[in-house]
């Protein structure tokens, strides 16, 4: 099945999942794009495209598919380039990937493709 421009379309905002919305909670603030985002729980959508994909944190995180979606509550937008050519993800994943300095990036994963959330502790 094509996953990209087919499951999941192009150029619209997915739930980054299926049905719910996908949440992220932090237990300490985090600096997202030069954004404070504070200890809590958030939505986790995306926007994919064919060349780069717009990563969203939103303070709505109940909610089905995107109903009820509503981007005047986006605490932050990160556009990036999704990797591609990995090794095959049947599964849409999600890992917390540690680095230094307080640093860390949420990835998710499907198919041969892959976007991280950098994000930097306070």
């Amino acid at each position: 099945r094509v996953i990209w421009g087919g499951l999941v379309p192009y150029d619209e905002v997915w739930v980054t999942g299926a049905h719910s919305a996908t949440s992220i909670s932090f237990s300490k603030d985090v600096r997202i794009n030069g954004t404070t985002i504070p200890k809590g729980k958030y939505g986790f959508f995306t926007i994919p495209g064919k060349a780069s994909w717009i990563l969203i944190l939103n303070k709505n995180w109940d909610q089905h598919l995107t109903d009820e979606y509503n981007p005047g509550e986006d605490l932050v937008r990160v556009n990036v380039v999704p990797v591609t050519g990995l090794p095959l993800a049947e599964r849409l994943t999600y890992r917390i990937e540690e680095r230094d300095n307080g640093q860390g990036a949420v990835i998710m994963q499907w198919e041969t493709l892959s976007v991280a959330l950098d994000f930097r502790a306070k």
